[in-house]
């Protein structure tokens, strides 16, 4: 067994993946033209063109939102065919970003409406790939504050229990977390579960740190200049905060040499300070990644070993927003599942 064979067999859940970030590229190519957004195969190429040296996917979720979607159907396949590839590759559990305000604003698509289309493929992709999913609606930092309240509103007003979670995301740089502790004082009040990008875009460590004492989050998603602040790092490591990273985050591969990117990139430092991390695709197709190859990088890039890969895997269970008896039932078949894998591996080595 290959390493690329255990890392696509391991089991694994998702806990950082964007829904328009997980779109398939023919899926892409074909809504553009369907849907008369006007752009050619040639420019949704080069839209979706993603060099050494990227300049990040946000211009792809802002051409899906303003030009591309046009009704919740299209919101169910996206959702659907990402689950369909991710239970192809060891992916049991999977907890989705979606930005309501956008596809609202922009795609004229409702909350509830499509909160509706993408539970339907979750449970479609239930009943034939196996695998559960729940829906984090996030709020878009780019937007007015009162528009992130106004999303929480309306995950009050269409309640559901795999609606589970508020976070945030899209551009970190001057839109810090404290602009929308409202809308996440108001989620904690409805009992949903909290997380948020901070210390993405090599913004200060203070967005990690005001993501966890003003929001008050369970989890970081990203986090990496929580480094910056060691003794930040270490109450985050004291209290088990777990931060959902990502191999393949465009700003760290732009900004670090490409000799050093490897060496040099933060997540090669977390589990040093004892922070609980667990790696993730973030926008899949559009960063050139799956989960095999997203788990194999922790080892060809960043150095970790299988020991390493296993204690990930579990604090992807921990971190999960699922019940406690499922996290001890998933903790348990997981182990099992690694460790005949683990074992299958070292004697055909």
């Amino acid at each position: 067994m290959t390493l690329s064979e255990f890392c696509r067999a391991m089991p694994k859940v998702e806990l950082h993946v964007h829904l328009l970030g997980a779109i398939r590229l023919e899926t892409l190519a074909e809504m553009a033209q369907r849907q008369g957004a006007g752009y050619s195969p040639e420019e949704v190429a080069e839209l979706a063109r993603r060099d050494a040296r990227p300049k990040g996917v946000l211009h792809i979720l802002r051409a899906l939102e303003q030009r591309i979607l046009r009704g919740p159907e299209d919101l169910h396949r996206i959702a659907y065919e990402y689950l369909e590839d991710a239970a192809s590759q060891g992916v049991r559990h999977a907890e989705i970003f979606w930005n309501p305000t956008g596809t609202a604003r922009d795609s004229g698509i409702s909350f509830a409406a499509g909160a509706d289309a993408i539970l339907a493929a979750f449970d479609d992709a239930k009943h034939d790939h196996g695998i559960s999913a729940l829906l984090i609606p996030s709020i878009d930092r780019e937007a007015d504050p009162e528009d992130a309240a106004q999303m929480v509103e309306w995950m009050v007003a269409h309640r559901h229990d795999r609606i589970i979670g508020l976070g945030i995301d899209y551009r970190e740089t001057d839109h810090p977390p404290e602009a929308f502790w409202k809308a996440y004082r108001a989620a904690k009040r409805a009992g949903f579960r909290l997380t948020a990008h901070a210390g993405e875009f090599g913004c200060h460590w203070r967005n990690v740190e005001t993501a966890i004492d003003l929001l008050e989050v369970e989890r970081i998603d990203h986090g990496y200049t929580v480094l910056d602040n060691p003794a930040l790092a270490r109450r985050c490591a004291e209290r088990g905060i777990v931060f959902t990273v990502v191999p393949t985050n465009s700003y760290y591969l732009r900004t670090l040499p490409e000799d050093r990117w490897a060496q040099d990139h933060p997540i090669r430092r977390m589990p040093q300070a004892g922070l609980l991390i667990h790696p993730n695709t973030d926008d899949p197709p559009l960063h050139r990644v799956d989960p095999q190859r997203c788990w194999r990088m922790m080892v060809e890039d960043f150095g970790f070993d299988l020991d390493d890969l296993r204690r990930f895997m579990l604090n992807g269970i921990l971190g999960a927003f699922i019940p406690e008896d499922d996290k001890r039932g998933l903790a348990a078949t997981f182990t099992a599942e690694f460790d005949h894998l683990r074992a299958h591996m070292d004697r055909t080595a």
